[in-house]
């Protein structure tokens, strides 16, 4: 059962992945169509954006009322239809209306899918899971490019798209039991070891307070938010960075990122092999040094070939983090309030990715594409000195805990 679950979370992580990258591949010849500029584009990003990060932060309270499994299931039906209204869309202001249900379907099985891999697998399935989510955002535009070569053809790709949806919410809905028996009967595959035995004292010790009032959150939101950040900050801005400033070909430039993002999908599907051996908090400072040394590699004035390799070491630094991150939810916060502060960190996770690339943007268009590689070493610093400050918090919480139980004992 836990097996066939984990196939079925997969598809789904894979599912979620499919719309994000479809508008990109498809913008330069929706754009034509509806007649509209090039930035439109940007504000239908910002919509879907925009009801990921609702959904993200209402999902603990949606999650522990209706189950991962049910939320699972409308959430992909919202954007299977999404994804067909794009189809239908006869204007702008259709594709407005349809992004919103598209991000607010995204949000909420997001945050319940990770928290659910959290509690009942073990640290490797969460680094594959996030691998999968790579294999979605590469499928997306595969699948487009084989329908945008004719007239209006984008349409069929996203009726393409649609109906893969629909056929996961089909499969959704038949194996829904499979869900509520997982839950029903605790953890399928335990991912606790005996030094993350203390996750029950975080649960005691946060028993009465908001989750947000938990010593740690914050700094936990502040490696999320920094962590996307940088993620999406190299993603976007790379190519403008290496054409602009190492003088690079465009079509070169583009490869060159490319191979960051193979990083990230190839470091994590290694991830998932490394943390038999490895505890995820070494991962996550391990990936964080990794990424902080390859974009000192990107700041110093050196040959274009270091760039390549600044890149690559940037894509493996982050593989680990994020999905490490996530799996030490419910191990540092304690599963009482973990699918509530699951939901907190994604949202966070989505303003990061959201905003802090166009802010990086807006000051190099008032100065110049240079400062790319200075920010994104700013940006890890960031997010390793909040991460540090907390394992250094939970290491004391963890000391008291021992002190107390020792007293108690005696």
């Amino acid at each position: 059962m836990g097996t066939f679950l984990l196939v079925i979370i997969y598809l789904a992580s894979i599912s979620i992945e499919l719309p994000d990258s479809l508008l990109g591949a498809a913008w330069p010849v929706m754009q034509p169509d509806f007649g509209a500029s090039i930035e439109t584009a940007g504000f239908l990003f910002m919509v879907v954006s925009g009801g990921t990060i609702i959904s993200s932060l209402a999902s603990g309270k949606i999650l522990e009322r209706f189950g991962t499994g049910n939320v699972t299931f409308v959430s992909c039906l919202m954007t299977a239809g999404a994804l067909l209204g794009f189809y239908f869309a006869p204007s702008l202001v259709w594709l407005m209306i349809c992004a919103i249900p598209l991000g607010l379907g995204a949000g909420a099985v997001d945050a319940g899918l990770n928290n659910f891999v959290a509690i009942h697998y073990k640290a490797h399935y969460m680094s594959w899971l996030h691998c999968f989510w790579g294999v979605g955002a590469t499928l997306g535009p595969v699948i487009m490019a084989q329908f945008i070569s004719g007239q209006h053809a984008w349409r069929s790709g996203y009726l393409a798209i649609a109906g893969l949806q629909f056929a996961l919410v089909a499969l959704l809905f038949f194996t829904l039991p499979l869900w509520n028996r997982g839950a029903k009967n605790g953890p399928i595959a335990s991912n606790e070891k005996p030094e993350d035995s203390k996750a029950a004292f975080y649960s005691e010790d946060s028993k009465h307070v908001k989750p947000l009032q938990i010593k740690g959150v914050k700094l936990a939101l502040v490696s999320f938010l920094f962590y996307c950040g940088v993620e999406a900050t190299v993603g976007l801005w790379g190519s403008s960075f290496l054409v602009n400033v190492k003088d690079l070909p465009a079509a070169a430039a583009a490869q060159w990122v490319s191979l960051y993002y193979a990083g990230i999908t190839i470091g994590r599907f290694i991830t998932g092999f490394i943390t038999f051996k490895m505890r995820n908090r070494t991962l996550i400072r391990m990936g964080q040094i990794i990424a902080l040394a390859g974009a000192a590699l990107l700041f110093l004035p050196l040959p274009p070939t270091f760039s390549l390799a600044g890149f690559i070491m940037v894509g493996f630094g982050l593989a680990p983090i994020f999905p490490c991150m996530l799996h030490e939810t419910p191990i540092r916060f304690g599963k009482k309030h973990s699918q509530t502060i699951m939901g907190y960190q994604m949202a966070v996770a989505y303003t990061g990715s959201t905003f802090i690339p166009p802010l990086l943007g807006f000051i190099a268009s008032h100065s110049t594409i240079e400062i790319f590689p200075f920010c994104i070493v700013v940006f890890v610093a960031i997010m390793f000195l909040s991460s540090e400050k907390l394992n250094t918090l939970l290491k004391k919480k963890d000391l008291v805990k021992r002190n107390d139980t020792s007293s108690t004992a005696f």
